[in-house]
């Protein structure tokens, strides 16, 4: 087993912490308090729009132009505010601050520095925004432990298509039986992969999904080292 892919949102990088440190400071420097109930309220709804259209996104429904308008379009329609000006400033706002919110996983620099030591060769396959992913690993002191970064885009279809997985592959010049695959979506990260020929660990900080939803399911991203020779005996 010698090459590791990590998805970033929600697995490494924190995406809930800094977007919600983001979304504060947008608020505040804003004034939305003007406008909105409460910055709880606020988020609440922006939290629920925002998945709702990831999910159509990544099904290739809308537009990653519409995504970013539209979560926070349809955001401030839930308290009334019809202002589609404002929400495009929200929008620039947000991709302009949340990348450089720094909030990673708990033992994720650990973890990643081990494993480094050890002799794998990390790499991340991310649906998220191209221009801004490099700034997340930079900004929170990540970037150089990765060599292949890939992001979907790149490829013009969504993790859990098969092409994204195997360009993630070639660009590694990996095989599939020396590879493994962590991610905190079962089916776009996991299942995808393991459609791939890549084993999949399921990354599961908040213990959302229950026991035995995966071979391969931790809570803590400290359990990777050592699970990885277990993987590896079940590939022999």
């Amino acid at each position: 087993m010698r090459h590791l892919f990590f998805d970033l949102d929600h697995t490494l990088w924190d995406f809930e912490k800094n977007s919600e440190a983001a979304l504060r400071i947008l608020y505040k420097e804003m004034n939305l308090g003007n406008e909105l109930r409460s910055f709880q309220s606020f988020h609440t709804a922006y939290k629920k729009i925002n998945a709702e259209l990831w999910y159509q996104y990544g099904t290739g429904k809308i537009t990653k132009a519409e995504l970013r308008v539209k979560r926070f379009h349809n955001t401030l329609l839930k308290f009334d505010v019809k202002n589609l000006p404002l929400a495009e400033q929200l929008a620039t706002g947000y991709v302009e601050t949340s990348p450089y919110q720094t909030n990673l996983f708990p033992n994720a620099q650990e973890t990643l520095t081990g494993l480094q030591k050890d002799g794998y060769e990390m790499h991340i396959i991310t649906n998220g925004f191209k221009e801004i992913q490099d700034i997340k690993l930079t900004n929170s002191g990540i970037r150089d432990f990765f060599d292949v970064v890939l992001c979907s885009e790149d490829v013009g279809k969504s993790k859990p298509a098969r092409e994204v997985f195997t360009e993630a592959l070639d660009r590694a010049n990996a095989k599939q039986d020396e590879s493994v695959m962590i991610g905190d979506n079962l089916h776009a990260d996991v299942l995808g992969a393991e459609r791939s020929g890549i084993s999949g660990v399921l990354f599961d900080p908040h213990k959302e999904h229950k026991q035995g939803t995966h071979e391969w399911h931790i809570s803590d991203l400290n359990e990777i080292p050592a699970i990885l020779p277990w993987i590896r005996k079940t590939k022999n």
